[in-house]
């Protein structure tokens, strides 16, 4: 049985490693809930299924899965991928699964952070989440690792750290009032000290445009290595993303890291714009309470949410115009590993991409 804390990972002497740190494996949840996935989740279901095989071949795959679907993710997935039967809402492991944190001697406890599906009854994308909300505590169950409970509410993806005491997020979503209205910025920020074990937080404004998490910083801008972030660029000023990305790229170069360094910025090609088809929408089922889904409306599409796993990086493949320069240039930047491409719009279709559906457990005992 997991144990559950009443202390702070940072007066225990936690932190949480940046994610191409080593892992131990990597979670992922099976999709199935029709009016988020179209044709009953199949197109998507093929999709995780392929970056769940890229991951495996570096590292330990396991995949939360309803009872429901379990004999049909057995068939899709391979052997090495691990499938833990439990109940979710949805597949947004990053979001709804713990953010693990380890100490100076390789001990490893979670965070499990409250969930109210983006935004609650003020913008939420679905409801009810209750079963969301306890995605973090059955994965902690499961590995026998500690738990720490926190008391505000908080994505994985609206979070980004060096591993070295810097970590980037936006005002649009951590301010956001649909999350902890009764919180300052300063207030945030300490309980991200506190839980996480930063020193600097970064603040951009806003992040990718039309992202219907609020902006959540995985879809804008990530740490590549200590002290070099990678931006969604975009060079059409007519676009909205235009603005944002220039934002971005004046708060990054005004600022520096936890350890005092200037940061190294390198621009990643926005896809697209990319459209949802009305053939699209017209596969996802229509539930009152749920996001709705419309032919000709935005995706928001980006390389910057991509995984770095053991050895390995896999990213979305989106646009055939775009897709090589992006290869190239995370390949450029993480030179010790190789890089995967997997066709990921039935991710985005759903509202996210790679990093969005898997959450990194670091290396590291249970204590």
């Amino acid at each position: 049985m997991a144990l559950t804390l009443t202390t702070l990972p940072r007066d225990d002497g936690f932190r949480m490693p940046a994610e191409w740190e080593p892992h131990a494996e990597t979670w992922m949840i099976w999709p199935e809930r029709p009016d988020n996935w179209r044709l009953g989740a199949k197109p998507a279901q093929a999709a995780f299924a392929a970056v769940a095989s890229a991951i495996a071949e570096a590292e330990p795959v396991t995949m939360l899965v309803s009872a429901g679907q379990w004999e049909n993710a057995r068939q899709r997935l391979p052997a090495t991928v691990r499938l833990v039967e439990a109940t979710t809402n949805d597949a947004w492991c990053r979001d709804t699964g713990p953010s693990f944190v380890v100490d100076a001697d390789g001990r490893l406890r979670g965070n499990d952070w409250r969930f109210n599906a983006w935004g609650g009854f003020e913008g939420g994308l679905y409801s009810p989440w209750d079963q969301d909300d306890r995605v973090a505590a059955k994965i902690l169950e499961i590995e026998r690792t500690p738990r720490y409970r926190a008391p505000f509410i908080l994505e994985g993806g609206a979070i980004h750290v060096d591993g070295e005491g810097t970590l980037l997020t936006t005002e649009e979503c951590l301010l956001n009032p649909n999350r902890n209205p009764g919180l300052s910025r300063s207030e945030i920020e300490a309980e991200l000290g506190a839980r996480l074990g930063v020193e600097k937080t970064i603040w951009l404004s806003s992040g990718l445009f039309n992202d219907e998490t609020d902006g959540h910083i995985d879809n804008l801008a990530c740490f590549a290595r200590p002290g070099v972030v990678a931006l969604t660029w975009c060079d059409d000023p007519s676009d909205p993303q235009y603005k944002i990305s220039r934002d971005a790229h004046a708060r990054l170069t005004a600022t520096t890291d936890a350890r005092g360094r200037p940061l190294d910025i390198v621009r990643l090609p926005m896809p697209g714009p990319l459209f949802m088809t009305d053939e699209e929408a017209s596969g996802i089922d229509a539930v009152e309470g749920s996001a709705e889904r419309r032919g000709g409306g935005r995706l928001a599409a980006s390389y910057a949410n991509y995984y770095i796993a053991n050895g390995l990086v896999v990213m979305p493949l989106l646009d055939p115009r775009t897709d090589g320069e992006a290869l190239e240039i995370l390949g450029r930047l993480h030179p010790d590993r190789g890089v995967v491409g997997i066709a990921a719009r039935e991710i985005l279709l759903g509202g996210g991409n790679i990093h969005c559906i898997t959450q990194q457990q670091p290396a590291g005992r249970p204590a």
